[in-house]
């Protein structure tokens, strides 16, 4: 593939993920606090993966009471040979939690924990919102959902990570050394 650096084109190995959904299993961990907005972005992520050929039955869907428990649920998945990428959903809303910022940054450490632990996709789609409101502006049709965005970075993901590992066990890296 071609690239252009310092303006000039470059033949350079890149690797890229692709919006590959067959044949790729996916678990969705989402809050049930705040399910206006959660609801919204489960469609969104499901809307998603199914436009991409995503069969039903490899979509696993985890509800957990709120968004302290999303990173138990996470890491479970994320571990778990079973599934390929897992897309965490939540709604955190500084007007209605006083410990927002304990929250938000505890919640956010321990889903990157799982995903640098197990090697795994793990998307972010947990909305941090001063308001309800700011909250439901997240949660439009299509792109502009950030369930459907957590979807296709998990999704992207999942295909990147295989590319690498197809990389990985080529001779391509031996060449390198």
């Amino acid at each position: 593939m071609k690239a252009r650096v310092d303006g000039k084109d470059s033949d350079l190995k890149i690797i890229e993920g692709d919006l590959i959904g067959t044949h790729k299993r996916f678990a969705i961990v989402v809050s049930k606090v705040h399910p206006e907005v959660t609801d919204a972005l489960l469609n969104g992520a499901v809307e998603f993966l199914l436009q991409q050929g995503v069969e039903k039955d490899s979509i696993l869907v985890i509800k957990v009471p709120g968004a302290w428990e999303i990173p138990i649920a996470v890491d479970r998945f994320a571990k778990s040979n079973a599934i390929d990428a897992v897309i965490c959903l939540g709604a955190v809303v500084r007007e209605e939690t006083p410990h927002y910022y304990y929250l938000a940054g505890e919640v956010s450490k321990a889903i990157a924990h799982s995903s640098r632990e197990s090697g795994k996709p793990v998307s972010f789609g947990v909305m941090m919102s001063d308001t309800e409101q700011e909250a439901q502006a997240m949660v439009g049709a299509g792109d502009q959902n950030k369930g459907w965005e957590a979807a296709r970075s998990a999704m992207e993901m999942a295909d990147l990570l295989e590319r690498i590992g197809e990389v990985e066990g080529s001779s391509y890296l031996q060449r390198l050394h």
